[in-house]
């Protein structure tokens, strides 16, 4: 039975890829960071077959002996302070968790080497936000990075640490630079889930308005499910690399709140929206579209949750959960 590690493990994506992996036969285990952590209760409840290892991306001792203890074949690399407004507000967190925390894990999958003695194979979860201020589009893997954000500056670095461990120590270290990817798992404070829960709450009477920041920036979005396979698929390539993944299809932010809105009958959505100059970010980035030739040609991978499926997924689950709260 092959064994993977994943990091972040309560989020979006861990969540994901832990029950992709279970389907696939694996053992898996979830690093979580500090004691009784409310957060992984609630993966265990879902995914009662994910082992928790203690773990902190800022602490190298710990990534050891956790990589000790599970002994994996595979680690996926999930974990980072991951929401971009606040890596304005805490920009050297970002940097230590986000940056280094990718750094330390390297050094920790050097130290203990794997399974059986095998080398272990690493995904890091890059992003689409390392392209910033864009340089072409769409972008491939060969874009020049102008990241617009300490996140997407703590992401560069891991990206290029992944890179330069790949060809200092033949380490088997692929990234996966993800554009936007969504679902009815992701997190409340990510636009796409604000915008899909306030559109529930409001169909529901619950809420009066959705109140914005920017909405003519431009992005492309897919579905979480489909692109934790992605992950899956570049660790079983015979020789480690970095691939974009992306629908190669981009959408605004009023597309999103007009189909999200559409599927709650709401048609005069407008009335219903405000813009607040305090969600606009320092600097934006407005254009991000993914070329996904490589993941398609070289991992045989492709998208099958388009965007209007997608925001209706996500527009119908918060309609349920919020029903669920209502008085009987």
């Amino acid at each position: 039975m092959p064994r993977a590690f994943i990091t972040g493990i309560t989020g979006q994506d861990g969540q994901h890829l832990a029950e992709f992996l279970h389907g696939k036969g694996y053992e898996v285990f979830g690093m979580v960071k500090g004691q009784n952590n409310p957060k992984f209760d609630q993966v265990r409840d879902e995914f009662p077959f994910v082992e928790p290892v203690p773990g902190d991306l800022a602490d190298l001792p710990s990534l050891v002996k956790a990589l000790e203890h599970a002994q994996p074949d595979e680690v996926y690399n999930l974990g980072a302070i991951s929401f971009v407004a606040l890596s304005f507000n805490q920009a050297e967190l970002t940097a230590n968790i986000t940056g280094l925390g990718v750094l330390r894990m390297l050094e920790a999958i050097r130290m203990v080497g794997g399974a059986q003695n095998n080398k272990i194979r690493f995904y890091q979860a890059s992003s689409s936000e390392m392209f910033g201020k864009v340089r072409e589009t769409p972008q491939t893997e060969r874009t020049p990075f102008h990241p617009r954000s300490p996140y997407g500056c703590a992401k560069v670095f891991g990206h290029d640490i992944v890179v330069n461990y790949r060809e200092s120590y033949d380490l088997f270290a692929c990234s996966g630079i993800l554009f936007n990817h969504e679902g009815p798992r992701r997190g409340m404070e990510f636009v796409t889930r604000k915008v899909t829960n306030a559109v529930a709450r409001i169909k529901l009477g619950l809420q009066d308005e959705l109140v914005l920041g920017n909405l003519d920036f431009k992005r492309d979005w897919g579905y979480a499910g489909d692109y934790v396979k992605a992950m899956w698929l570049m660790l079983q390539q015979d020789a480690p690399d970095d691939y974009v993944v992306a629908t190669g299809e981009t959408h605004t932010g009023h597309e999103l709140v007009e189909v999200a809105f559409a599927e709650a009958g709401i048609s005069d959505w407008e009335r219903y929206v405000r813009q607040d100059q305090k969600f606009f970010r320092p600097a934006e980035v407005d254009l991000l579209i993914g070329d996904p030739t490589k993941a398609r040609t070289k991992l045989g991978w492709k998208p099958e949750v388009d965007f209007p499926t997608l925001v209706k997924m996500m527009v119908a689950h918060d309609m349920a959960l919020e029903s669920a709260k209502l008085p009987r």
